[in-house]
C-alpha cells in the first residue's frame, strides 16, 4: 500500500492551480507540493495558489519549496500567491523576505470571493509521501539553498543547516 499525505489537496482550475495545506506545511509534505506544482508548470500553468487557511504553520523547508516554485514561475510571467495565511504563517513568510517573491492575499486575485466553491473541488494527491532518505535530504537542501539565495541574512541563518545536509548527502551517496 502506498502511503499518501492527505494534508495536501489540490485542483487545477482554468486560471490557476489551487493547493491547500492542512495541519502543517513541513519537510514531510513539501515534496508533494513541489511535484504537483512542477507538473502544472510543465503543462503550461503560470499561477499557483497555496491556501494556508487551515495550516497550523510552515517550516523552512515548506517555505523554501514555495520560494522555489515562485522563482520558477517569475521568468515565465507567472506567480505564486498565498491565500488566507494565519498571522503566524504570514509572519514566517515575511521574516524570510518571501513576500518579495510571492503575493500574499492579493486583493485583486481572480479567486477572491470564491473560496468556498474552490475548496469544494479539491482532492487528495495520489503522490506517495514516502521518499528515499537521500532524495528527501536533497529536497530539504534545495529548499534551504533557495532561501539562502534570497538574502545574506537567510544565508547566515541557514548556513549550518545547509552544511549539515551537504555532509549527510556525502555520507549517503
Amino acid at each position: 500500500m502506498v502511503n499518501t499525505d492527505s494534508s495536501i489537496t489540490y485542483h487545477v482550475f482554468d486560471r490557476f492551480l489551487w493547493v491547500r495545506c492542512a495541519n502543517r506545511g513541513s519537510f514531510v509534505n513539501s515534496s508533494i507540493l513541489k511535484s504537483i506544482a512542477d507538473q502544472y508548470v510543465d503543462d503550461g500553468g503560470r499561477c499557483v495558489v497555496v491556501d494556508l487557511e487551515i495550516c497550523a504553520g510552515v517550516d523552512s523547508t515548506f517555505m523554501g519549496t514555495m520560494a522555489g516554485i515562485a522563482r520558477r514561475l517569475m521568468p515565465l510571467g507567472g506567480s505564486l500567491q498565498v491565500a488566507t495565511p494565519s498571522e503566524r504563517s504570514r509572519a514566517a513568510l515575511e521574516s524570510l523576505g518571501l513576500d518579495a517573491l510571492m503575493e500574499i492575499d492579493p486583493p485583486t486575485a481572480p479567486w477572491r470571493g470564491h473560496l468556498d466553491e474552490l475548496r469544494a473541488e479539491l482532492h487528495s494527491s495520489d503522490i506517495p509521501m514516502d521518499m528515499p532518505d537521500l532524495d528527501r535530504t536533497k529536497h530539504v537542501l534545495d529548499a534551504h539553498n533557495t532561501l539562502s539565495d534570497i538574502s545574506p541574512e537567510n544565508a547566515e541563518q541557514f548556513k549550518y543547516v545547509r552544511e549539515s545536509l551537504e555532509e549527510e548527502i556525502k555520507r549517503k551517496s
